[in-house]
This record gives C-alpha cells, sequence and structure tokens, in this order.
C-alpha cells in the first residue's frame, strides 16, 4: 500500500508540473502517513541527508565557479584554447570543447561551464555562420565535461550517498572525461567539414604565448586543487575552500575583474545555486527512506538478480534505466533514488564500484543534455533562443554513450589511475 501512494502520487505529482524534488518529498510524507510513519522521521531523514562534511565541498566549488566567471579566469581559459584549436574545422566550437575541459579543472559544475561560455560562445558562433541549434547542441554538450573531469559536485554528492572514496572518483573521471571531450571534438570536425562551418585563421606559434601566459595563473588553478587532493595533503571539503581562496586571489589582484561590491551579488548567485542541488539530496534521502521501508529495493534488487547472472548484462540494463529515467527525472534526483538500490547488487555481481560509479555519472549527465527536462540543455537553448527540441544534441549524445559502453567494456580505463596512483 506504501509504495503504490509513493509511487502514484510521485507520478501525479510529476504530471501536475511539480519540481521532482518536491514531488519527491511530498509523496514520501503521503507514503509514511499511510503507514502510520511518525513525521519527525521525515525531519530526521532531511537532516542526516544533509548533514555531511563531504557535502560542504559543493557550495565551496559552487562559489569557485561564480567566482571564475565573474573574475576573468573563463575568458583568459577561451583565449587559450582559440589559439591551439582555433583554425580546426568548426574553430569557435571546438573552443568550446577544450574550454570546457579546461574549465572542468577548476568548477566541477556543468552548469556553470555551459552559462559561462555559452553567453560568450553561442552569439559568436551564430555571427560566424553556425546553426543555432549546433551551436547550443556543442554548449550544452560539451559543458557535461564539467562533472566528469575533477573535480565535480556530482561526484562529491556520489560518494556521500555511498560512502565511495571523492579522492579515487575524482581519479577514475580522469580519463572517462578526456575521451568524451576528444570524442565530441571529433564530432565537431566530422559535422563541420560535412556543413561547412568555418574556422579561425591559424595563430603562429610565437603569438600563442601571450594568451597561454595570460591564462597560467587560470590554468594553474586544477593543479593546485587537485594535487592537494591526489596527494593527501587536503580534502575535497578543503580543497573546495582553496579553490574559492585562489579565485578571489585572482580575480581582486592577479585579473583586476572583481570589486568589493561584487561580492553581495557572487554570493546570492552562490547560494542560489547551492539550494537547488542540496534540496534535491534532502528530499531524496526522505523519498529514499520511503521506498526502502516500502520494499522496493528489494523488489529491485530480486527482479534484476531473475533476469541476469551476467555482470555486464546488469551494467548494460543499468544503463539502460539511467537513460530512460534521465528523459524524465533530474540527474541528481535519479542518482539519489536508484544508486542505493543498485549498490548491493554491484557487489553481488563483482563490479568495481568506481567502474559502475563513472558509468552511472556519465549517464546520468546525459539525460541532462536530451530532451524534455535537460538543464544544460535548457541553459543552451535559452542563450541561443531556441526549442529545446531543435537543439542539434544527438550526435554528441551517441558519441557520449560510446565512450559509456567503452567503459563498461573495459573497466580499466576508469580504474588504472586509481589504482596506480592511490
Amino acid at each position: 500500500m506504501e509504495l503504490a501512494v509513493l509511487l502514484i502520487s510521485f507520478i501525479v505529482f510529476l504530471l501536475m508540473g511539480v519540481s521532482v524534488a518536491a514531488a519527491m518529498a511530498a509523496s514520501a510524507v503521503l507514503s509514511l502517513l499511510t503507514g502510520s510513519m511518525p513525521l519527525n522521521i521525515a525531519a530526521e531523514r532531511v537532516l542526516s541527508g544533509i548533514n555531511s562534511y563531504t557535502l560542504l565541498a559543493v557550495p565551496f566549488f559552487i562559489f569557485a565557479a561564480v567566482i571564475m566567471n565573474r573574475g576573468g579566469l573563463t575568458d583568459r581559459l577561451l583565449g587559450v584554447a582559440r589559439g591551439f584549436v582555433g583554425h580546426f574545422p568548426g574553430g569557435t566550437a571546438q573552443v568550446d570543447v577544450l574550454a570546457s575541459i579546461f574549465f572542468a579543472g577548476m568548477s566541477g559544475s556543468a552548469t556553470a561551464d555551459a552559462a559561462s561560455q555559452g553567453r560568450i560562445l553561442i552569439p559568436h558562433m551564430k555571427k560566424q555562420g553556425y546553426d543555432a541549434g549546433f551551436a547550443a547542441g556543442v554548449n550544452s554538450a560539451s559543458a557535461t565535461i564539467g562533472a566528469i573531469i575533477p573535480p565535480s559536485i556530482t561526484m562529491v554528492i556520489y560518494g556521500s550517498v555511498t560512502n565511495i572514496s571523492v579522492g579515487q572518483l575524482f581519479l577514475a573521471g580522469i580519463l572517462p572525461g578526456l575521451l568524451v571531450g576528444l570524442g565530441m571534438m571529433v564530432v565537431v570536425w566530422y559535422l563541420s567539414v560535412k556543413r561547412g562551418y568555418p574556422r579561425d585563421t591559424y595563430m603562429p606559434w610565437r603569438d600563442r604565448f601571450r594568451p597561454v601566459l595570460e591564462a597560467l595563473p587560470a590554468l594553474l588553478a586544477p593543479v593546485i586543487i587537485l594535487g592537494g587532493i591526489f596527494s593527501g595533503m587536503t580534502t575535497p571539503t578543503e580543497a573546495g575552500v582553496i579553490a574559492c581562496a585562489y579565485a578571489l586571489f585572482l580575480g581582486f589582484f592577479v585579473y583586476r575583474e572583481i570589486k568589493v561590491k561584487d561580492l553581495m551579488p557572487i554570493l546570492a548567485e552562490t547560494v542560489e545555486a547551492t539550494a537547488v542541488p542540496v534540496f534535491i539530496i534532502a528530499a531524496g534521502s526522505i523519498f529514499g527512506f520511503a521506498l526502502t521501508t516500502s520494499g522496493f529495493g528489494f523488489m529491485v534488487q530480486d527482479a534484476l538478480s531473475a533476469v541476469t547472472t551476467d555482470p555486464l548484462v546488469f551494467m548494460l540494463i543499468v544503463v539502460v534505466i539511467f537513460m530512460l529515467v534521465g528523459l524524465f527525472v533530474e540527474g541528481t534526483a535519479a542518482m539519489l533514488i536508484f544508486v542505493p538500490i543498485f549498490m548491493p547488487l554491484v557487489a553481488a555481481y563483482g563490479i568495481d564500484p568506481l567502474q559502475f560509479a563513472i558509468v552511472v555519472i556519465t549517464t546520468i549527465l546525459i539525460g541532462t543534455i536530451t530532451p524534455p527536462v535537460g538543464l544544460q540543455l535548457f541553459i543552451a537553448a535559452d542563450i541561443a533562443k531556441l526549442s529545446v527540441f531543435k537543439v542539434d544534441v544527438w550526435p554528441f549524445v551517441g558519441i557520449m554513450l560510446v565512450v559509456v559502453l567503452l567503459m563498461v567494456l573495459f573497466p580499466q580505463i576508469v580504474t588504472i589511475l586509481p589504482a596506480v596512483l592511490m
């Protein structure tokens, strides 16, 4: 009875247009009331869900990303990317992908990447003659790299839910993130040649040193942030604090694009951006508890165990499930609902938890660029002034799926760096 109330009310709330987080919280409360559970349990689950030292890294990395966007770091990174790949076919689109790789090593936020680079590059691509749908597609897709290459806010949340080392997750995401970036650059190359998109003029090597020197302090940020984590000198949360301090130092004293009067708007934007994932985590904690008490997790585990005993088939089923769920449910919410259910099966099948984590995270990120609810897709489409259904994102979805399948077939892509370096 409780399970029926939980799932039916959740679906009804979604059909009514209620946000996913609010739908999870409301349906969980209704389910608990149906089962005669005291409501104070809901409050306890909210507090336990967000009362985590690891999760403190989330607002710090978001704060750092906002500072970087306003402090001139993004512009410098774009200048470096333009010098090295701007002369390739589809030059500005190539710049978008490479700059996303650079930006990923500092912010950990796909949303910040899509918004900051999109405001600059999408209008520029449209003026150069790129199709608006392609410009929005490459921007939204390349932004996902920010949540795969460390530091990653999504990985911090995943680690807090599963008690997997965030440092190991960060290392595990490096090679997959680079593969996604390289694959997207190949897709941009192919489509640009086929459609006749422009390229920038070739920049001689001697002319590339100036943008590199200007961006060098920004390029050192990933070294400082990740070096502290991988060396064991800092936790991810402490690294987030260092990222904020370093970004403020660059914005105030090196690039001088941040003034004291800018601090309050920066803090306000950070609070607003932090509230969304924290609310989802809190709601997901209540919803997950309701699923557990209703026995839904055991039902799913029994069903999957009956379908297959092959770890490879199980992984492929998980990919399909997250792909379908990602079409309709926000990625963090999907992760909070299903990952705790699947984790016992991961151990039973003998699957490396790091492999499973990066496969799930990458698949979830595909949902952020697919209609109808993809967040990065909405951001890019809004900048390009397009319907989300007119964004040319599917070639990039395809290359991300290829990388996911490679990780399923060859777990060493994920596990080799954590095994060697930690």
